[in-house]
């Protein structure tokens, strides 16, 4: 594969956007299992897919959206359910975790909707369903490039406001911090994370990728900081662990990344609790 990613662009690009994502994702993932949102980056994974499906379906009568990456579209209907995630939480102050579920349940309706409208399936709502390591273009990797510079700026920016909403959002806004600003700045970041993120490991399994890092690093990190670190190394593990097992056993690189990020968490599992178990010894 090495040599191979001298010759090919579309090599180099998957394992340019692999290594990023593979970087970014973990890293706002660390927030969102904090704050127990783990559930949104499903969500807006399917918000996004309705986004991509009503722009391969408007291009089939609008020349416009036929030249028009669908990725552009899908991140406009991401960043769009992550206000209204925002919006309905402020709703439903006692029931906040119901504004995911109706986020979720929209993004499927309308994605279904404009998927048999656009006659079902074709090639390319398929590979962002599944993720498609030769459908990642030089557009591509130039728009996640510019999305993780982006989202890595703002956190070193805003890292000890997010910080402390994280773990006692009470105490941060007794203090001064606008937390409304921080909360919609954060949505944002992880809407166009999980858009950046479908061309690699696709729309059904980009939710894995900003979890199970975070779960395994867990098991072995004594603060927040190690936290973030570890799950950066098992994200980077699982992502380019993954691009090289599918190309040479020809699997799906998408379902190889999470297979391999499941591993890593189950390994961690089982050294934490061998050490343990000498402890107790």
């Amino acid at each position: 594969m090495i040599s191979a990613l001298f010759q090919y662009e579309f090599l180099q690009n998957a394992f340019i956007s692999g290594m990023i994502i593979g970087l970014i994702a973990p890293l706002l993932g660390v927030f969102i299992v904090v704050r127990r949102l783990s559930l949104i980056a499903d969500a807006l994974s399917h918000v996004t897919l309705a986004g991509i499906a009503a722009s391969l379906f408007m291009g089939k009568y609008i020349p416009f959206f036929g030249t028009l990456n669908p990725l552009y579209m899908g991140m406009a209907f991401s960043v769009g359910g992550s206000l209204f995630i925002e919006k309905l939480r402020s709703v439903y102050k006692h029931y906040q975790e119901l504004a995911i579920p109706i986020i979720l349940s929209g993004g499927i309706g309308i994605g279904v909707i404009f998927i048999s409208l656009a006659d079902g399936f074709n090639t390319d709502l398929f590979s962002y369903l599944f993720g498609s390591v030769s459908a990642v273009s030089r557009t591509d990797l130039w728009t996640i490039i510019a999305i993780s510079i982006f989202v890595l700026i703002t956190i070193i920016l805003i890292y000890k406001e997010l910080f402390l909403l994280s773990f006692d959002e009470e105490y941060a806004k007794a203090t001064g911090i606008a937390a409304r600003s921080i909360h919609f700045l954060f949505i944002v970041m992880v809407a166009l994370v999980i858009a950046a993120s479908m061309r690699i490991v696709g729309v059904l399994l980009v939710s894995s990728l900003m979890t199970l890092p975070v779960a395994a690093s867990i098991r072995l990190s004594r603060g927040f900081k190690q936290t973030i670190f570890f799950s950066v190394v098992f994200g980077e593990a699982s992502v380019l662990g993954g691009l090289f097992l599918s190309y040479y056993l020809d699997l799906a690189p998408g379902g190889t990344i999470v297979v391999l990020a499941v591993l890593i968490l189950i390994a961690t599992v089982l050294i934490k609790k061998l050490s343990a178990n000498r402890a107790v010894y």
